[in-house]
């Protein structure tokens, strides 16, 4: 099975024999994988790393750079409902940075402290495309390291292409309206840190524009993420909050007529606080 572009790791040149280490040696290397695993070419980086001042907005556990022609928007979990179903109040759970056609969503989670937690999540996630969502994965490496690329239908309901911009429902192309779905076509990223694990999902035009995504690759290894020292359960998402520029964006919005914008450039990102 193939689709999508794979960027494969060039084969490394086979160097001397390996010879025997003693267990402890092994074991020690091991645990500090995945602290190191962040600075092997740059970031991610731990905020107790020595990284490169860059612009960034603070968003609690994550402080993602920010450069002309990017957008951010926070998505929500709700934890309140009313009667009908309906959100009442919710938490940040994920940052989405977009870029022309491409958008990229940022989480972080707790993760052990001696063990990173990348592979059983791929696997995991795989799993559940192949059984749950009818579709297709493949690993491959990735500037990252392991990655995981999906492929998962998508339905073209009439509802579904009725709620589409004019302009997105041209692209689609005839056969997948006549069959009633299209594929999507979904990359995995991971990074463990130490006690931390980022997920990168990408989606649109990264997939296969170089130009596109190399400007959300940038994006990603510039990302701090900011642990804390509280014990937390693997796997439990880092507490995000909003920055101070999407409350003033916020202000600003309501003066203009309720639309939330944050422009750092004149013709930079646009935020918004997405309830």
């Amino acid at each position: 099975m193939a689709f999508g572009r794979r960027r494969q790791a060039e084969e490394p040149e086979k160097g001397p024999e390996a010879t025997e280490e003693p267990a402890e040696a092994v074991d020690e290397a091991a645990e500090e994988a995945p602290a190191n695993a962040a600075k092997a070419e740059g970031g991610p980086w731990d905020s107790e790393d020595s990284f490169p001042e860059l612009q960034r907005l603070d968003f609690g556990s994550m402080q993602v750079p920010i450069a002309p022609g990017l957008g951010f928007q926070v998505n929500f979990e709700a934890t309140q409902v009313d009667e009908e179903g309906n959100p009442l109040d919710g938490r940040p759970v994920a940052v989405l940075v977009q870029y022309e056609e491409s958008a990229m969503q940022l989480q972080v989670f707790a993760a052990p402290k001696r063990s990173g937690i990348w592979d059983d999540v791929r696997r995991e996630t795989a799993k559940d495309i192949e059984e749950e969502a009818q579709g297709q994965t493949q690993e491959g490496e990735g500037p990252f390291g392991p990655e995981l690329l999906a492929m998962i239908p998508a339905a073209l309901t009439e509802e579904v292409l009725a709620e589409m911009p004019q302009e997105v429902r041209e692209q689609i192309p005839q056969e997948f309206v006549d069959q009633g779905w299209a594929p999507q076509i979904i990359r995995f990223l991971g990074v463990d840190g130490p006690r931390w694990f980022l997920q990168a999902v990408v989606q649109g035009a990264a997939i296969e524009d170089e130009e596109q995504w190399q400007v959300l690759e940038d994006v990603l290894r510039g990302v701090v993420v900011v642990r804390g020292d509280a014990p937390m359960p693997p796997r439990d998402l880092l507490e995000l909050r909003i920055p101070k520029e999407f409350s003033e964006a916020g202000e600003n919005g309501e003066e203009q007529g309720g639309e939330e914008t944050f422009n750092p450039f004149e013709r930079g990102p646009e935020i918004t606080e997405v309830r």
